[in-house]
């Protein structure tokens, strides 16, 4: 009887483990994402799992859009109002899908220019950038050229290899990414130069390079410099500058770039700069304020880098929204890591798969509104990703921080720490606000909760002013008699000392 007791205990616990296990399995699929998938950083560079900040709303594939010709290794995204740029370099053309909410349609298949030129077709472009009235510049790798274009696809002007002495005539020019400002100035990347960004003046003229690394030797390599040949010197990339291999504008006009040419070594130490945002001149002004360096994932395995997906972060493109919050897209994990403006991490999410929000070579990361759009060049596709309510709370309360409303701006941060308790940066942004509300004592309270000593330092030097000045008349009051006590005494004394001498 006991036995018959026993194994049926066993099948109720065995069923309902199953139904549990199930449960969520179907509360997955409903919702078409794995929920444990994102991510962050705590204090000590642990990983802290997060509510997902985005979910996967959209697919465009080729079926999906409807083409007869499947899309081939596209290499380039742009985003301009509601259209969608897809550089399908296999086919040696360019993709417009026109956005209408969540519905998407091809409207235009880019495959050659009208006027002057020869050959007016593509070939094998990377990438393109239009402009607000749809003037498109087209990075046409394979043709040696920069073509811009009016919306009717009419030619406007051709950028092509500078004829002066700061280029290597002997090299061709494959632009292979490129933006523009809004005076019409052309800044681009070209295949093998690594003298930083080069800048053509609205009419064409090359006019130089901006954003040039420093070459850094170590002491066996200026060594190894003195006692090689010329041949070897040659063939050294130690010596050979920092490639730039993605660029973009942000909403002040500056150049956000990413680059996979550094030591692993130097990332902990933050000498490496995996992404950098560069000024008119070239000087790196991305601001790195937070608890960890801007290099993406913090851990990562440093044994065999034959193995696939192993090694540190390495960027291929970031993007910029308009509240300066960028994220990056890591091709080694094929993960996606979002920043603020202060170089705080705010999530991590993706990996390597075919399922929603997985990746396998992503290639281009884009945004339209606060929607993330990453274009997968092998599986051929750009996955759209919105914003889930944890991600727009988020986006909420820095925004509000920003805009002045520190009070609405801690009462949204309360919110996120409501989804998230393990969420450091919620702590920090309740505290930055307390502290532009002159509430110091309690920012100091936040600041070290999330062991923020730079917030906190400053939060305790406001509080102990404050302090100080709430206290004054007790401090001149306590020092008075402190000063004033030991003289009545002395004085004291000394009259009763006359007193029993006289």
């Amino acid at each position: 009887m006991n036995r018959m007791v026993s194994r049926l205990c066993a099948c109720l616990v065995a069923f309902f483990l199953f139904a549990a296990l199930c449960g969520g399995m179907v509360a997955r699929a409903a919702d078409g994402f794995d929920y444990n998938y994102t991510y962050t950083y705590d204090y000590w560079g642990d990983e802290r799992q997060s509510p997902d900040a985005y979910r996967t709303s959209a697919m465009l594939s080729s079926v999906s859009l409807g083409l007869e010709t499947p899309m081939r290794t596209p290499r380039g995204l742009t985003v301009s109002g509601n259209d969608i740029y897809i550089v399908d370099t296999g086919n040696n053309r360019i993709l417009q899908v026109a956005r209408d909410g969540e519905n998407f349609t091809l409207t235009r298949v880019i495959s050659e220019i009208s006027g002057d030129i020869t050959p007016n077709t593509l070939s094998a472009p990377q990438d393109v950038f239009v402009m607000a009235d749809g003037t498109l510049f087209i990075a046409d790798t394979n043709n040696n050229r920069i073509l811009k274009a009016d919306r009717n696809l009419n030619l406007l002007s051709v950028f092509t290899r500078p004829t002066d002495a700061t280029f290597d005539q002997s090299m061709a020019f494959l632009p292979t990414k490129l933006v523009c400002d809004t005076t019409g100035r052309v800044f681009c990347l070209a295949q093998n130069v690594n003298r930083g960004l080069m800048k053509y003046e609205a009419d064409g003229t090359f006019t130089g390079f901006i954003g040039a690394s420093e070459v850094k030797y170590t002491w066996y390599e200026l060594v190894w410099r003195l006692l090689s040949t010329k041949e070897q010197r040659a063939q050294q990339a130690s010596f050979v500058p920092t490639e730039y291999n993605n660029i973009a504008l942000d909403s002040e006009g500056f150049f956000f770039v990413t680059t996979q040419t550094f030591n692993s070594n130097e990332l902990t130490s933050g000498a490496a700069k995996p992404v950098r945002r560069l000024n008119a001149i070239g000087t790196n002004i991305l601001i790195e304020n937070g608890t960890s360096h801007v290099i993406g994932d913090l851990q990562w395995a440093r044994g065999d880098t034959n193995i696939t997906n192993s090694g540190p972060s390495k960027f291929v493109d970031v993007t910029v929204l308009d509240n300066d919050i960028y994220s990056v897209m890591d091709k080694t994990h094929n993960r996606i890591f979002t920043y603020d403006k202060q170089g705080n991490l705010l999530w991590a999410f993706g990996g390597v798969g075919n399922m929603d929000g997985y990746f396998l070579n992503p290639v281009a990361l884009e945004h339209q509104g606060y929607d993330l759009l990453v274009l997968d060049s092998q599986d051929c596709c750009v996955t759209v990703l919105t914003p889930t309510e944890y991600g727009k709370l988020v986006y909420k309360a820095t925004e509000q921080y920003h805009a002045g409303e520190y009070a609405a701006s801690a009462d949204t941060w309360r919110e996120v720490m409501k989804r998230n308790g393990n969420y450091d940066l919620a702590y920090i942004g309740i505290g930055r606000a307390l502290l532009q509300q002159k509430q110091y004592k309690e920012a100091c309270d936040y600041f070290a909760m999330a062991r923020d000593s730079r917030n906190y330092s400053e939060a305790f030097r406001y509080y102990r002013s404050e302090w100080v000045e709430q206290n004054i008349g007790w401090i001149f009051g306590i020092v008075a008699v402190l000063l004033v006590v030991p003289m009545v005494i002395g004085h004291i004394r000394k009259i009763k000392w006359e007193v029993d001498n006289a």
